[in-house]
């Protein structure tokens, strides 16, 4: 393929109808003044036709764009068409520590991300397989990935709060359920593609350094050495607030730990402090896991304009009266 067309050779083919609409004017400006010059009246009648004088070259323009457009179809013009990843692996990572009960994202972030976390899950091609990381002071698999999405959806809407933010072991956890799915049905070009949808609010607190062996920061790395790419999410916002045992406690989302991560794994980053903003980041990241664009030819659209144009150079010439030279 050179360009967008598949064929683009048979674009010399455009030269025929190019030629011919040249002779055609010539031939047709030199009958003309031939008639004139020898008092001819009836023959300048006749070339020139009855109404408008620009009627009679109706059939031949028809025939000639007609062959332009079957040359360009020949050519086989390629398109891009959105084609279902039906073999990919998506973990979706959900952070389910006691700041998603924050209340600055209504009703609070947890019961939010459940919702917008359904909807991500039902959008996704249904041969897509899907697993399930919660994660708070531990990383817990509940569902390994598979095609049955209603039931990682059950999954997610069971989810609890608990205490502390292990991420590098959710990110860990996920990875080692893609590795074993990926394992388990290797074609002949190896595991299917995968990637780490990781949502979060907060900051990373077991272990304390993201840098840690345990930390998220080390289980990205781990991640790219592998090709795993993380797409992270940023839930909240900074005015977030959580009541624990009467005390009030701040807990704004962290913004840069979740931009590292996703750029150590040339993820994509996110962040989303509305249902909206959130479904909205899911929407994306449908596109741009779900599926992918595939270039093929697509000659039909011009095949079938190439047809119409030649009913109606036929059908101008019979109701002119004209044969088409």
């Amino acid at each position: 393929m050179t360009g967008s067309f598949a064929h683009p050779w048979w674009l010399l083919a455009l030269l025929v109808p190019i030629a011919a609409a040249a002779a055609y004017v010539v031939v047709d400006k030199r009958k003309r003044r031939r008639s004139i010059a020898f008092g001819n009246f009836t023959v300048v009648a006749d070339v020139t036709g009855p109404g408008h004088p620009w009627l009679r070259h109706v059939p031949v323009a028809a025939l000639l764009a007609a062959l332009a457009v079957l040359a360009v179809a020949m050519a086989g013009p390629m398109a891009e068409t959105k084609v279902a990843r039906n073999r990919a692996t998506i973990m979706l990572v959900v952070d389910v520590s006691l700041s998603m009960s924050a209340t600055d994202v209504e009703p609070d972030r947890l019961t939010t991300a459940k919702q917008a976390g359904r909807e991500f899950i039902e959008s996704l091609p249904d041969d897509l397989n899907v697993g399930l990381v919660t994660f708070a002071g531990r990383a817990q698999t509940p569902v390994m990935p598979t095609t049955d999405h209603d039931t990682v959806a059950r999954a997610l809407d069971g989810a609890t709060l608990d205490s502390a933010t292990a991420t590098g072991d959710a990110i860990a956890a996920a990875q080692s359920a893609i590795l074993q799915f990926g394992e388990q049905v290797r074609g002949p070009d190896g595991p299917p593609p995968a990637a780490i949808v990781l949502l979060s609010d907060g900051k990373q607190t077991i272990p304390a350094e993201l840098d840690d062996p345990r930390g998220a920061y080390t289980a990205a790395d781990e991640a790219a050495k592998i090709g795993l790419p993380i797409h992270t999410i940023s839930f909240g916002t900074r005015d977030g607030v959580v009541n624990i045992d009467g005390q009030v406690l701040e807990v704004p989302n962290d913004d840069e730990s979740l931009m590292e991560i996703a750029r150590r794994t040339e993820g994509e980053f996110h962040s989303a402090a509305s249902l909206d903003e959130l479904r909205d980041v899911y929407g994306a990241l449908t596109d741009e896991i779900g599926y992918e664009l595939r270039r093929s030819e697509k000659p039909r659209p011009w095949m079938a304009a190439s047809f119409v144009l030649l009913v109606i150079s036929a059908g101008s010439s019979l109701v002119l009266g004209r044969r088409v030279p």
